[in-house]
């Protein structure tokens, strides 16, 4: 055997690079890019197929994408960094912030009109980080989706104002009472909107100053970097119609349906900031992030949190597992097994959620099957990209987590 690379094998990391051709054979993903990180070393990179097939241009290191839902994590951080100054308290509620939120109402039980209604409390900016605050999202089953979905309320990049948008969000009833159960939502687009009231910041600005430039991720944003060029990535799609539209998909056909791209794409001229799925950005750029998460909140331009905030937001939130509260929504991962913490999910018992790894993992993804997790028993950050909405498409995130723990030797 040859010799260990911080500690995995190199004949076993092969297979992912043969894992990840596959996928660009078979027509799955246009390309595909990995990052593995160990004891604060790069232990593994490879990246296989096109960033553009119409372009024939390939997939690179340094290939920039929609990393859609991965911006959660950065906005939980943002919430967490406010925190620790004492701004606010996490049972707060959101209408302490945003006006609009009080005076609330949410769907019956069993609601079949958006106007079945009784009165509700304020969701808390736990509730909110948790995804048990009563918000949904328009692709999910239900009333309050469907009602969503007919105005279109997704916090596109090319919706305008975030402050606007949450306003009128705000006027809708929720899906269900704050609390009761687990529903993968807009909440972290409204906590976005939180970190702006609090801090006096816009968004973008507020994570350029405070997270990314300290970090040194140069090439992320909410619209695609002067400069980045034909380095932006298509998105491709195997749904006939709207890749988002996970209520109305059929598939058959071809596989990687066009749906955006660089010279084309709202991305490139973004207004709106979107805390829960409006960034771009690249491979290495992510990486630092994740490293930070795994170092306990520190980087090399400084700290941005503390290990016990850190530890405390990779703790499970929920009285047990994502399952147990009775989601009906779409989600980026497994919920058997699987709890939620501040930012993304935890890993409380590998074999419930059928995927290897290690107790505490914590973890998230994007829309466009986008996937990052740090495994701190291991030591070890990984990040993955490609650009395939919806991340419901293939199993790529668990046959992933066992290619690496399967080259893990020592």
């Amino acid at each position: 055997m040859s010799d260990l690379i911080n500690g995995f094998c190199p004949e076993r990391l092969q297979n992912i690079r043969t894992w990840q051709q596959r996928y660009v054979d078979e027509r799955k993903y246009a390309g595909s890019s990995v990052l593995i990180h160990r004891h604060g070393n790069e232990a593994f990179f490879n990246a296989v197929g096109s960033r553009n097939i119409e372009e024939d241009l390939p997939f690179t290191r340094d290939t920039s994408v929609r990393i859609y839902s991965m911006t959660k994590p950065i906005t939980s951080v943002a919430i967490m960094m406010l925190a620790e100054k004492g701004l606010f308290h996490l049972d707060a509620p959101v209408s302490t912030f945003i006006p609009g939120f009080a005076d609330m109402e949410a769907l019956v039980p069993g609601a079949e009109r958006i106007d079945q209604t009784e009165p509700s409390v304020s969701p808390t900016l736990h509730q909110l980080l948790t995804h048990t605050s009563g918000l949904s999202y328009p692709f999910n089953p239900g009333v309050l989706s469907r009602a969503m979905d007919q105005e279109d309320l997704l916090f596109k990049p090319n919706q305008g104002d975030l402050g606007a948008m949450v306003d009128k969000l705000a006027g809708y009833p929720l899906a269900f009472q704050p609390g009761t159960r687990w529903e993968y939502s807009v909440g972290i687009d409204v906590l976005g909107r939180v970190v702006e009231v609090v801090s006096g910041k816009s968004l973008a600005d507020f994570f350029e100053q405070e997270i990314f430039a300290p970090l040194g991720m140069t090439e992320t944003a909410f619209a695609v970097p002067a400069g980045t060029g034909d380095r932006f990535a298509s998105l491709y799609t195997p749904l006939e119609g709207d890749a988002m539209a996970l209520n109305s998909a059929r598939t058959g056909g071809e596989t990687l349906r066009l749906t955006d791209r660089h010279g084309q794409s709202p991305f490139e001229s973004a207004k709106m900031h979107s805390g829960g799925g409006g960034l771009v950005g690249t491979l290495d750029d992510y990486m630092r992030f994740a490293e930070m998460l795994r170092r306990g909140g520190t980087c090399d331009g400084g700290r941005l949190l503390s290990p016990k905030t850190l530890d405390f937001m990779m703790r499970n939130h929920l009285p047990g597992d994502i399952a147990s509260m009775g989601p009906q929504s779409f989600a980026e991962q497994p919920m058997e097994g699987m709890g939620f913490g501040l930012g993304g999910a935890v890993v409380l018992d590998p074999g419930r959620a059928r995927s290897a790894g290690s107790v505490g993992d914590f973890s998230w993804g994007g829309m466009a099957s986008t996937f990052f997790w740090i495994d701190r028993q291991e030591d070890m950050s990984v990040v993955f990209f490609t650009q395939l909405s919806p991340s419901s498409s293939y199993p790529s995130r668990s046959e992933l987590k066992a290619l690496v723990h399967a080259a893990m030797v020592a």
